[in-house]
């Protein structure tokens, strides 16, 4: 993948605004889309999906996804047969 930041609105510690990453394919061809780190959640934007409309995960539900490999892998392959 590769990742650019394309707002880098930080002050040392991630605040409400938050940091935006566009997300392109390996080559930078393609547009896969935007992801926002703020200090409250994480939100992935598929495509050109603006950020109201995207995909919100908190931090709690996140550190509770990865707290081990076998979490990790039942919500990966969730997603992927979703």
């Amino acid at each position: 993948m590769k990742v650019l930041i394309k707002e880098f609105a930080v002050d040392m510690e991630v605040k409400s605004k938050g940091i935006e990453f566009e997300v392109k394919s390996p080559d930078g061809a393609s547009h896969l889309g935007d992801c926002y780190v703020t200090k409250t959640s994480i939100i992935w934007c598929k495509g050109r999906t603006p950020k109201a409309n995207g995909v919100k995960i908190s931090w709690e539900e996140l550190t509770a996804v990865l707290a081990s490999d076998v979490t990790k892998r039942a919500a990966v392959g969730a997603a992927r047969n979703a």
